[in-house]
């Protein structure tokens, strides 16, 4: 039994009992996830499942680099697209639906792989997170919302940072959805939201290979800027227009992703599209900064510096594929995961 896999669960005589593999990449924005995703799907019949949390949206595309379905080479992908910009969409919704279609693609005898940046979903499916019945509070809500309308994002996000200082650090203040979230959490329990995910017990219900990709920061921060470059040229002020055209709320998931409200700024006529875009690099240089912090914090994670040679960096990521579930590269076409 490889010694990585720990909290092996036994039957009632005692024996292993073989947990279902799941593969799981990530890494900050802009890394390459996307690219070393493909490849390694096609070696290892997997299936891919989102792991990034704007990427359920329809009509969030340039913004979001969301793969088009031309570009995915056949590789299945799942919670791309299924709900729109004005739909509410939580770590448990995207937990409930990652965990059915694992096994799903398992039934398939397919192998379920995650491939995404945003830690707190991705984390909650591989330790299967409990997450309470908290429900909500509109009028609470409404009064948030409110607050931020006269005061400033800025401002409700450093009413959560005094009272949950965790939280302060990895929620930008544009994410107005998750940081009004964070506060109701703290107004209805009286449990910090951070409190609650430190008492999540962090025990696998699956055989988890974890693999993170980094790289040096200046040249992660240089393919940010490049990024936004290509999503300008493709069309990002547009999309972003359509969805203002909606009259889609203020806390819609739509005004608060990254790219999105930097370009509403400049269609609302609030800064120019040169500020727009220098804000937006910056906002996503900290974004990455921000995953990063996050990832650092989980257990059980491969790193691969993407600096080097990519073919050299996707072959030790199949050696660790290999060592981790006991499996040659060479059968897995005939292989039942």
């Amino acid at each position: 039994m490889n010694e990585e896999i720990n909290n092996t669960q036994l039957d009632q005589e005692g024996h292993p009992i073989r947990k279902q593999p799941l593969l799981v990449l990530i890494g900050p924005t802009a890394v390459g996830k996307t690219r070393m995703s493909l490849d390694i799907a096609k070696a290892w019949n997997a299936e891919i499942i989102s792991g990034d949390s704007m990427q359920v949206y329809r009509g969030m595309d340039i913004g979001t680099a969301k793969i088009g379905l031309e570009e995915r080479e056949g590789i299945p992908h799942h919670l791309i697209d299924i709900c729109e910009p004005d739909e509410a969409y939580s770590a448990a919704d995207f937990q409930a639906g990652a965990t059915k279609a694992i096994a799903e693609i398992s039934e398939r005898e397919k192998l379920p792989f995650i491939v995404g940046g945003t830690g707190l979903y991705v984390e909650s499916v591989c330790y299967q997170f409990q997450f309470a019945e908290i429900g909500s509070d509109a009028a609470f809500r409404q009064e948030q919302e409110h607050y931020a309308a006269e005061f400033g994002a800025e401002a409700l996000h450093a009413r959560l940072a005094a009272i949950d200082p965790p939280a302060g650090q990895r929620l930008h203040p544009n994410d107005m959805r998750r940081v009004i979230r964070a506060l109701e959490v703290y107004h209805m329990t009286g449990q910090t939201f951070s409190d609650q995910q430190a008492g999540q017990t962090k025990v696998s219900p699956y055989e988890l290979c974890i693999i993170g990709l980094t790289m040096d920061r200046a040249e992660l921060y240089r393919r940010i800027e490049l990024r936004i470059d290509e999503m300008m040229k493709l069309g990002l002020v547009d999309e972003v227009r359509r969805l203002l055209e909606r009259d889609l709320p203020p806390a819609a998931v739509a005004m608060q992703g990254l790219g999105y409200k930097e370009i509403a700024q400049y269609l609302q006529g609030e800064c120019s599209l040169e500020a727009a875009v220098e804000l937006l690099k910056r906002d996503t240089r900290r974004f990455a900064k921000r995953q990063l912090s996050w990832f650092r914090h989980m257990k059980d994670i491969h790193w691969i510096d993407m600096g080097e040679n990519f073919h050299n960096n996707l072959q030790s990521v199949h050696d660790i594929i290999a060592g981790k579930f006991q499996v040659n590269l060479e059968y897995t076409s005939n292989q039942s995961f």
